[in-house]
């Protein structure tokens, strides 16, 4: 667990059914932050229905190689971000040719409440996602970012990621398209 101060703040792991439909309200309220201006909004809902529901993230919640992070408001109980990891090899060509290492650990969703942007929530969930990459072994810990998305590709600039190839992602009905971005994950000797 890690714990950022001011409002305190833990991260942790999660595989809490409960938190699903929470992880879900998050998701819905943030996803649309990271979209880029031209996707029409039916496209962003249609994409939220069809992953970012509660039902999805029960199922996230317990497939074996899923990891959800939830960052949490310890005053109110209230989720305020989340990170989503999944340990298993990507089934996208692109990322496949831009990445060879292997194993390989995904973060495919890092978001944070508005309110909570700019603090150390983002960062305290992208340690822990680093954190878990190096305990699995991962010799590789990568994302997608949309291209028009430079607030995010700052952030992850800084966590130490670089541009290592493009892929494309879909939402609704638009073809976007990404950078992928990678990094080593930090040695565990580092973690403790």
């Amino acid at each position: 667990m890690i714990v950022v101060s001011g409002p305190e703040i833990l991260v942790n792991f999660t595989d809490d059914p409960t938190d699903a439909d929470q992880l879900a309200e998050v998701a819905a309220a943030t996803f649309p932050l990271a979209c880029p201006p031209d996707l029409s909004a039916d496209d962003v809902a249609h994409f939220i229905a069809a992953t970012l529901s509660g039902q999805h993230f029960r199922r996230y919640l317990s497939e074996p190689d899923h990891h959800v992070l939830k960052a949490t408001d310890s005053a109110s109980g209230a989720i305020v971000g989340y990170a989503l990891l999944i340990d298993s090899e990507p089934d996208d060509t692109e990322v496949l040719a831009a990445i060879p290492e292997r194993p390989l650990t995904m973060v495919s969703k890092l978001y944070v409440l508005p309110g909570f942007h700019g603090g150390a929530v983002s960062a305290a969930l992208m340690s822990a996602a680093l954190a878990h990459a190096a305990e699995q072994g991962s010799a590789r810990i990568w994302l997608g970012v949309n291209e028009q998305n430079r607030r995010a590709q700052r952030f992850y600039e800084k966590m130490g990621f670089t541009i290592v190839g493009r892929k494309s992602f879909v939402v609704g009905g638009k073809r976007c398209s990404d950078y992928v971005l990678a990094r080593t994950p930090p040695p565990t000797s580092d973690l403790h």
